[in-house]
């Protein structure tokens, strides 16, 4: 039988090594989320396994080969975190690529800023999101330190009744052109209810009998729960949420987490 050349076993090595670094970090993530193996978890161990027998690798060879690795580990531990952070944002770049161009296409009128802009802030929002209101001004500073900003403002209802009924008012603003109107005046004012709602209505100049019709349409209602189901398909359910290119910012982050989200993005 034919026995592996040295300079085969180098590279079954590596795979070797670098299979019993992804099970270090299985390990680590099934020490924060307990429960049955994870896929990546199995396919890392039988990788390990399959370098072994490829390389012909005796039993006391792969012990001290995973007593090197789990020493390496332990002395720079932070690779462990570095790893899990890149597995996190490769995830989250095909939740993203599986959103489509969908995501950064509007509800017509609802978006801010520059609707040529060179970068697409979509954010997700709820009218009775305290974190929402606390972040409207950011947004808007963003908006006006940048003239090359588009901001797609995304309807996700998710806290109560009156949320959703702020929400189809929203898009019946933004069917009428009256968006950011109502948008500031119903974050500025009191929390939304049937009487705060119809006076952010008044004071955006909003035809208030065309904007309950649309609210109560289907178009309107489809337009939320489309929203709601790519909150879900994305993998995040609070509000603020921002996604600016494959970043997604969740939380009052404030000003200067968006603005560098922004530079980052206009960089690539």
């Amino acid at each position: 039988m034919t026995q592996p050349s040295s300079s085969n076993r180098i590279p079954l090595f590596i795979a070797l090594v670098g299979a019993l670094m992804l099970l270090g970090v299985g390990a680590l993530l099934f020490v924060k989320n307990p429960g049955p193996s994870s896929p990546s978890t199995e396919l890392a161990s039988g990788a390990a396994d399959k370098a072994v027998a490829v390389a012909g690798m005796t039993a006391e060879q792969r012990k001290a080969t995973e007593a090197l690795v789990r020493a390496y580990i332990l002395e720079n531990p932070e690779i462990i975190t570095e790893a899990i952070a890149e597995l996190q944002k490769r995830d989250a770049a095909k939740r993203l690529t599986s959103a489509g161009d969908r995501l950064i296409s509007p509800f017509p009128g609802a978006e801010l800023g520059n609707p040529k802009g060179d970068v697409t802030v979509v954010e997700f929002t709820d009218y009775n999101c305290g974190y929402c209101r606390s972040s409207v001004a950011d947004v808007q500073k963003l908006i006006d330190n940048d003239a090359n900003v588009r901001v797609v403002i995304r309807e996700v209802p998710i806290l109560s009744q009156t949320s959703r009924d702020a929400a189809l008012w929203a898009l019946a603003a933004a069917k009428q052109g009256k968006y950011k109107a109502f948008h500031d005046a119903l974050f500025s004012g009191a929390r939304p209810d049937a009487q705060s709602i119809r006076a952010a209505a008044t004071k955006a100049g909003m035809d208030l009998a065309a904007a309950e019709k649309f609210a109560a349409s289907s178009t309107a209602n489809t337009e939320v729960e489309s929203n709601i189901a790519m909150m879900q398909q994305i993998g995040f359910g609070g509000t603020p949420t921002f996604i600016i290119g494959d970043q997604i910012l969740e939380g009052a982050l404030g000003y200067d987490a968006l603005k560098a989200a922004v530079d980052k993005e206009r960089k690539l």
